[in-house]
């Protein structure tokens, strides 16, 4: 008996050290989460700014004056010229925070923002973790709050502000078509309906058209999806955002029609074109030419062009097979036309940052001659029975080292922000007050901006929206080859 017992316990001996090696390397990889999370802690107490949740603060007042009987776009916030600049529906939906302090609504906002962030994340990084082999909660772990660190992640958490939220909304629906595109009109039997809803994305459209209902810039993405055919998904969006529209009206007539007919096109109340955290194009030019106003014109003809680079480049990369690059270009283009872009705006440099890093990889890969999973696009994104394999080259150290260096740069300038040790306002001081490089730091994220709309590279097959059928028929044939 005892040796049947020692030959047993031989036979777990290997499991047992693979267990101990297993929740070594897990508290390993638990360290490192730790530690990027303090290190982006530290990296915000450096390069951030004194946060108090100021805009926080104008959207708590506001539906505290509203709550308490006053017309809602008639509240201005102690000491500021600033009143609530949402539509109707935002301040039905922000209505509930009247009922809490103003530290308690900016704390939830905040954990709430984290929360939809790193759902965000685990949704965009999951295809390229599985195909590295690297475990998503880690990955998820250290992409989190190093999204935050950046100046938008952090300027948008320590305002108060919903960026994040509707970041989310918005590529809750480019899940939706990766879903949708997955099943196709083939399901289980045993699939419910509400399975079959939810799981065959139905619903993508419906993040866009909320997103547009609280805040109309996103209503650019519409623009893309009828662009790029994606008939359904812009009805959802169309039919979700005229319909939540209509509800505010039903619900909040007058304060609807305070804002349809006379706030929205009160830009004033947001605050002058030339300020510094306004990093669009509207911004820059009026920086340029030391102007409180934007120059009408001149941002009239460069926001059409701009736009029309972003919208073809975004259905150019939907065309090759890559929709989270189209997604991302269309995300920065609304950025740059828009009249006002604040820095905390502009969280689409978090998804052009994984592409730049995604394109890396995947050209390394690719010059080392990598062959592809069956069912896998190959790692220099092209389409399987399409361009074929390429072979391996001879210097795959520099291969993708732009793109590397590209993603790298690009996060390191929104980390540091060197915008605001060169803010200046008029009429007091002007933008030329630091010379030539002081102007060029203090329009330097709008200026990244345009040239991530006019050359962030996509990368084809990688997100196969339309064409998945076709890849899953040629994938078996190309592996066997």
């Amino acid at each position: 008996m005892p040796a049947t017992v020692g030959r047993r316990m031989d036979r777990l001996a290997p499991v047992r050290r693979m267990t101990r090696g297993l929740d070594r390397r897990t508290a390993v990889r638990a360290g490192v989460v730790a530690t990027v999370a303090y290190a982006a802690w530290l990296a915000i107490g450096t390069f951030g700014r004194p946060y108090n949740f100021f805009d926080m603060k104008i959207y708590h007042g506001a539906v505290v004056w509203w709550a308490s009987g006053h017309e809602l776009y008639d509240f201005i916030a102690p000491s500021t010229t600033l009143g609530f600049t949402y539509p109707p529906f935002g301040g039905l939906v922000m209505l509930p925070m009247a009922l809490v302090p103003v530290e308690v609504a900016g704390w939830l906002n905040a954990l709430a923002s984290i929360a939809a962030l790193a759902l965000v994340l685990a949704a965009l990084l999951r295809p390229i973790v599985d195909r590295l082999g690297w475990p998503l909660w880690f990955t998820v772990g250290i992409a989190t709050p190093m999204a935050v660190a950046i100046e938008p992640g952090r300027e948008t958490l320590g305002y108060g502000q919903v960026n994040l939220l509707l970041f989310a909304l918005v590529m809750a629906d480019l899940v939706g078509l990766r879903w949708r595109a997955r099943r196709g009109t083939r399901f289980d039997p045993s699939d419910g309906p509400l399975r079959r809803f939810v799981f065959g994305g139905v619903w993508a459209g419906a993040g866009i058209g909320l997103a547009t209902a609280v805040k109309l810039t996103p209503a650019l993405f519409i623009a893309y999806l009828v662009i790029t055919r994606q008939w359904r998904a812009a009805a959802t969006a169309v039919g979700t955002a005229v319909g939540v529209t209509l509800a505010g009206f039903v619900l909040v007539g007058t304060e609807s029609r305070t804002y349809f007919g006379g706030v929205l096109w009160q830009t004033e109340r947001v605050g002058a074109a030339d300020m510094t955290p306004n990093q669009s194009l509207a911004g820059l030019l009026a920086r340029l030419y030391d102007s409180i106003e934007t120059p009408g014109l001149l941002w009239l003809s460069f926001s059409v062009l701009v736009l029309a680079l972003g919208l073809s480049r975004a259905a150019s990369a939907r065309g090759d097979g890559d929709e989270l690059t189209a997604f991302t270009l269309v995300g920065l283009t609304g950025n740059v036309i828009s009249p006002i872009s604040w820095s905390h705006h502009l969280v689409w440099v978090i998804p052009a940052i994984i592409v730049l890093a995604d394109a890396a990889v995947r050209r390394r890969e690719a010059s080392r001659g990598l062959m592809p999973r069956a069912g896998q696009a190959p790692p220099y994104g092209g389409l399987p029975g399409v361009n074929g394999l390429r072979p391996p080259i001879w210097y795959p150290t520099l291969t993708g080292l732009r793109h590397g260096v590209a993603a790298v740069g690009l996060y390191l300038l929104f980390l540091v922000s060197p915008i605001w040790p060169y803010e200046h306002q008029l009429p007091e001081v002007s933008h030329y007050q630091d010379g030539l490089f002081g102007a060029l730091m203090e329009n330097s994220l709008a200026l990244a901006l345009i040239v991530l709309v006019a050359a962030l590279p996509w990368r084809p097959g990688a997100e196969p929206a339309f064409y998945a059928d076709r890849l899953g028929r040629t994938a078996p044939a190309y592996a066997r080859r």
